[in-house]
């Protein structure tokens, strides 16, 4: 009897684990929008998207980026660095069981900072959101990376270097 329940009680945990999310192949197509945040409150035209309306706030020297993804045809995700208050959204909009990665750092001062690795929470919802309160010095310059795995080894795409964002 006790080999029975062992043997039900296995059987159960193979079914009752999720798989894992299988990787875009090839990877999704990224678009990136920067917007001086000097000449903002900006909203509209490349802002707009089927799930929200992107909207960024002024603030003096910040440079504001929205990173739209799409796979075969079907808009997926999208990433947005808003420099007021250096927040981080972060949206899965395709209920497919995959997902991303959004590896953040910064440079200030001459230095390197990691920040760390956000994702949506990958519920049932249609669009999933995360939007993560980075501790970010004014001015720094902001490189935000989008990865197709929790191992960051798949780019997809990128704001970084020249085309960072800044604080």
């Amino acid at each position: 009897m006790g080999l029975l329940v062992s043997a039900v009680l296995a059987v159960g945990a193979l079914f009752g684990t999720a798989a894992s999310a299988q990787a875009y192949s090839p990877n999704p197509s990224l678009s990136k929008y920067y917007y001086d945040t000097d000449g903002c409150p900006c909203s509209g035209g490349n802002l707009t998207d089927p799930f929200d309306g992107t909207s960024f706030a002024y603030d003096a020297g910040g440079l504001a980026v929205k990173m739209e993804m799409s796979d075969a045809g079907w808009f997926i995700g999208k990433v947005e660095f808003h420099p007021y208050d250096e927040k981080l959204w972060v949206y899965d909009t395709r209920n497919d069981g995959d997902s991303y990665v959004v590896s953040v750092s910064y440079t200030s001062g001459g230095s390197y900072h990691y920040v760390g690795i956000f994702q949506p929470p990958g519920t049932s919802a249609t669009v999933d959101l995360m939007v993560a309160d980075l501790d970010i010095p004014e001015g720094a310059y902001v490189d935000i990376s989008v990865y197709d795995d929790t191992e960051r080894s798949d780019l997809i795409g990128a704001a970084r270097g020249t085309g960072a964002a800044v604080a």
